[in-house]
């Protein structure tokens, strides 16, 4: 009987811990934020791209941010307002994590892959007081002066 049990548990031991799933109930939706640097750390799988992000030692927002154009199909999300609201963050982390959108999505609007060393800005939600890990949820990526809504699919 102890020995059925040991090998049922023995795979749980070798394998690396899985890393948490965030769903955007955890986010502070009312906070949008602007987070500007340089991928490290990319990864382009399911069940979401990821990214380690970069920030300059003085984070700034774009001049302009604002009047960037947002896809129509992100209807759903007032981005003009989403990017009007956005601000930096308080907190003082040089290295966000981002959850980007799942791979299906990203490439149903063309998001070129990011690669490390690549320059990217994200527009996302974090954590209710920024407490917790250093995590985004993007909203909007920018890549190679282009906008990409992560939330909807492209018409």
């Amino acid at each position: 009987m102890h020995r059925r049990l040991i090998l049922a548990a023995a795979p749980a031991l070798v394998l690396p811990p899985a890393l948490a799933h965030h769903g955007w109930s955890s986010f502070d939706q009312a906070r949008p934020l602007y987070l500007g640097g340089r991928a490290t750390n990319v990864q382009w799988r399911n069940p979401h791209a990821e990214l380690d992000l970069e920030l300059p030692a003085e984070p700034r927002l774009p001049a302009d941010l604002a009047a960037r154009p947002v896809p129509p199909q992100a209807a759903q999300v007032d981005g003009t307002a989403l990017l009007k609201a956005a601000m930096l963050p308080t907190r003082k982390d040089r290295r966000w994590r981002v959850e980007l959108a799942p791979l299906t999505r990203m490439q149903a609007w063309g998001v070129p892959e990011i690669r490390a060393g690549d320059t990217v800005g994200v527009v996302g939600f974090t954590f209710a007081g920024e407490k917790g890990e250093a995590i985004l949820r993007a909203e909007y990526v920018f890549v190679g002066g282009r906008t990409f809504g992560l939330r909807s699919a492209p018409a």
